[in-house]
């Protein structure tokens, strides 16, 4: 049974949803996912986890008191950390997907003891990179929201999924995942990622310090990247030197930058082989 409700916070009312039992573990999607995709993942985990799915700032429930204003990534980290003191007063286990993981890693630096354990899947963290790469992915995503304003969103869809080594037509899945149609309301999380959101990307706010707190700090993470993601894709890159930089080695997961939609079956093995299941992580 899935429990939802909305959390007011400064500027804004988050809406989640609240399904399982044991250790909490908050998801946050990439690109234009709110709380209802990944509905397969969450069938899969919720055996062994209390799991909490969210619609973030921006996005279908989610309305900000103030639409025209941007919502920068340290705002997106403390409606996170906000939903989580409302949940639970224990540290929590985080699986952050590309914007998702850029929200956990910004939660993780500032608000120490927020989190056990962050899975930061393929984040999207431009800063990480070096300024050459930097530059080039700047480039790439501005290409894409200009796409956007001059073609319409489904051409921008198309763009951004090259840009993350996606290609639809090519892409072995699970059987019987549930589809996910392009309905009224994704169409118009699409609009808000393409324009606002890569705005937030590119803007980041991960400075020396907070890479500093990340590897000093008391979080876990745990960086990770799709097995079939090609190794110059931009947030894959991130993760490989967000790892490097927390000597560590990036943890395959099954499919590639959305193979939490695509293998959610095998994507949730590998979540559970990861995450711990303690009674010091559960929720209040």
């Amino acid at each position: 049974m899935t429990s939802t409700d909305l959390l007011p916070v400064p500027g804004a009312r988050i809406h989640h949803q609240i399904r399982g039992s044991g250790p909490l573990l908050l998801v946050a999607q990439s690109g234009e996912g709110d709380a209802e995709r990944g509905r397969d993942l969450v069938d899969h985990l919720a055996a062994d986890f209390t799991v909490v799915t969210y619609d973030r700032r921006g996005l279908s429930r989610s309305v900000p008191d103030d639409p025209s204003q941007p919502v920068p990534m340290a705002t997106h980290a403390d409606d996170a950390h906000r939903l989580l003191t409302a949940l639970t007063d224990r540290p929590a286990l985080m699986l952050g997907c590309s914007f998702g993981a850029a929200i956990g890693l910004h939660l993780a630096a500032r608000r120490p003891g927020a989190l056990h354990t962050l899975i930061a899947h393929e984040p999207a963290v431009p800063e990480l990179l070096p300024t050459a790469e930097r530059d080039r992915t700047e480039q790439e995503l501005r290409a894409v929201t200009r796409t956007y304003r001059e073609d319409g969103w489904l051409a921008a869809v198309r763009r951004v999924t090259a840009v993350l080594g996606i290609d639809p037509h090519h892409q072995e899945t699970e059987p019987d995942i549930t589809a996910e149609p392009i309905t009224e309301a994704r169409a118009a999380n699409f609009a808000g990622f393409l324009t606002r959101d890569i705005d937030t990307i590119l803007a980041g706010g991960l400075d020396a310090a907070d890479l500093d707190a990340l590897r000093g700090g008391p979080t876990r993470i745990v960086p990770a990247v799709g097995r079939t993601t090609p190794h110059q894709v931009f947030d894959r890159r991130c993760a490989a030197i967000l790892a490097d930089g927390l000597g560590a080695t990036p943890v395959e997961f099954p499919g590639g930058h959305n193979g939490n939609l695509t293998h959610p079956r095998a994507f949730a093995a590998q979540l559970r082989a990861l995450l711990p299941r303690t009674e010091g992580t559960s929720t209040s």
